[in-house]
């Protein structure tokens, strides 16, 4: 379990969260959602480490980050799993040697105990046989599911995707959603997705943050974000085509 108390973020004379407290849960799939500039990224950023809020406290479990040595620090970071959104594979490595290397800077592996776990995670992420490819010769949605095993490959307790589905097909992006909620369930770990995508929200979305000028302005499920009137969120949902038909008709059927 995360969580997050009245944290705000500045960078100059710019407020860019303003605020924010929430939890996120473990075993669910998290997700932040808000229109570009809403600040989703920064609070990402805040959460994992690489930003300082000004005010507020970020808890990991029942610690503070505030409050780590850096013993615990690298501890947690060494807890953390990162799926980038462009992928962030090292184009010079092997498929093999991009998922290994988390395993090569957080352990003292022998090489043969790496090797079985990178085929192992690979295995889970229903990618064989492709070792020593590199990420040029395979699809988007294949780097994709590369970066996942990378991500989970030292078994973290937290998951941070974010925009997971950038660039890909509507089936892809869907084959990727289910494939982050079932690690998450399946791992029983903490997993925060920043996504505008509505139908990650509704495929995944087990808690859902809405973030409006840095401020959260709705939290609930993906059930519960279609029967709300809450205005920033019927904004947010309805600006998507897709959801402007389903809309089209639910008002049809009133």
């Amino acid at each position: 379990m995360i969580k997050v108390e009245d944290i705000h973020k500045r960078f100059g004379d710019e407020e860019i969260l303003k605020g924010i407290s929430t939890t996120f849960d473990k075993g669910k799939t998290n997700l932040i959602i808000g229109q570009s500039g809403s600040g989703k990224t920064v609070m990402l950023k805040c959460l994992i480490g690489l930003f300082k809020p000004e005010e507020g406290r970020i808890y990991y479990e029942d610690e503070a980050i505030q409050d780590m040595d850096d013993e615990k620090q690298r501890a947690l970071r060494e807890d953390i799993g990162m799926l980038f959104q462009g992928g962030a594979l090292f184009d010079s490595m092997t498929i093999e040697e991009n998922v290994m290397f988390p395993l090569r800077m957080f352990t003292k592996q022998k090489k043969s105990d790496m090797l079985e776990r990178v085929n192992e995670v690979l295995a889970r992420v229903n990618l064989e046989n492709v070792n020593k490819k590199y990420p040029a010769e395979i699809s988007g949605g294949m780097q994709k599911r590369v970066s996942i095993a990378r991500a989970i490959v030292n078994r973290p307790k937290y998951l941070f995707c974010d925009e997971p589905n950038s660039g890909l097909d509507p089936k892809t992006a869907t084959l990727i959603d289910n494939l982050i909620q079932e690690i998450t369930h399946e791992y029983d770990i903490t997993t925060i997705v920043v996504t505008h995508d509505m139908n990650s929200v509704m495929e995944i979305g087990q808690k859902v943050v809405l973030l409006k000028n840095g401020k959260l302005v709705w939290q609930g499920t993906n059930e519960e974000i279609f029967k709300t009137d809450n205005e920033d969120v019927t904004n947010f949902v309805y600006s998507s085509d897709l959801f402007k038909k389903i809309r089209e008709v639910q008002l049809k059927e009133q």
